[in-house]
């Protein structure tokens, strides 16, 4: 039983910190290539705003399926 919440905590963590290094980089180079084609920066932005929430989405997923191993032990 105390290794379900171990692995949850764990789980969870990994989950925001996968989170948290996908939208860095994402932000990243959005901002790189703003940087080179000043003129795209539109495009670019809109990509990227719906490739962070799909990244939010999955770590929010993942935590909820953490938090469901704990409830159902």
């Amino acid at each position: 039983m105390e290794f379900a919440y171990l692995g949850a905590a764990i789980g969870a963590g990994l989950a925001v910190i996968g989170a948290g290094m996908g939208i860095g980089k994402l932000a990243s180079s959005a901002m790189e290539g703003i940087a080179r084609q000043p003129e795209a920066a539109g495009d670019i932005r809109t990509n990227m705003i719906i490739a962070a929430a799909l990244l939010e989405g999955v770590a929010l997923l993942a935590e909820v399926i953490c938090v469901l191993v704990v409830v159902t032990k």
